[in-house]
């Protein structure tokens, strides 16, 4: 359904814009623009925008309803991506783990939390199939 020519957008708010930057330089995710209000990155191929709006960050953030992240359908990209959050000390708000093991929608998953208290999921499914 998704071609190439096309780049998923989400913007997200954040408390500070210096350490956003730090937070998702570490992640492997390249700034694009940054403005005094925003910072623009290209998150895994498609496009995340924070926007400084201290006063709209969740004091206690909780998985549900509200996260986003990446599905790998490549587990050496996922692996990557959990190497680089040890290596580089990333705030983990969830460890590693697989959900629903042994069931069709078996995955790996593991959650950050950005400096802002957002939440990122990271996963990889063994049947690619169960994605969608």
């Amino acid at each position: 359904m998704r071609d190439t020519n096309k780049v998923f957008h989400l913007a997200i708010p954040c408390k500070d814009l210096d350490e956003t930057v730090v937070f998702y330089e570490k992640l492997g995710c390249n700034v694009c623009r940054r403005y005094n209000d925003r910072a623009t990155f290209n998150f895994f191929g498609d496009q995340l925008v924070c926007h400084l709006k201290p006063e709209s960050i969740e004091p206690e953030p909780a998985m549900y309803p509200r996260h986003f992240g990446v599905t790998f359908f490549n587990k050496d990209e996922y692996d990557t991506t959990l190497s680089y959050a040890y290596t580089r000390e990333l705030p983990f708000f969830l460890e590693p783990r697989t959900r629903f093991k042994g069931m069709p929608e078996e995955h790996l998953t593991f959650f950050l939390i950005d400096p802002s208290n957002n939440l990122l999921e990271f996963k990889y499914y063994k049947d690619q199939q169960m994605v969608y």
